[in-house]
């Protein structure tokens, strides 16, 4: 039983550092302006997404990370619309 409780622990501390990680990134995103198109915790298939205003917020299915998609970071092709 402890072994579980370890592991829950620790994907909750996981979760919440990443939280904190990413929020630096959008938060220094939007203090210069940029356009955020999506702020996700997790990785893999969503589980509840909401839209305001220009940024989709996201809960996605592996808890292992997280990220910020900014304008003008990563695809240029993708990035034309």
């Amino acid at each position: 039983m402890s072994v579980l409780i370890n592991i829950l622990l620790f994907l909750l501390v996981i979760s919440v550092l990443t939280f904190v990680h990413e929020l630096g990134h959008f938060i220094a995103a939007k203090a210069v302006g940029a356009k955020v198109f999506e702020f996700a915790l997790g990785f893999g298939p969503k589980l509840l997404s909401k839209t305001i205003g220009e940024t989709m917020y996201s809960i996605r299915a592996l808890p292992f990370g997280g990220y910020v998609k900014i304008l003008g970071d990563g695809d240029p092709v993708e990035e034309k619309i």
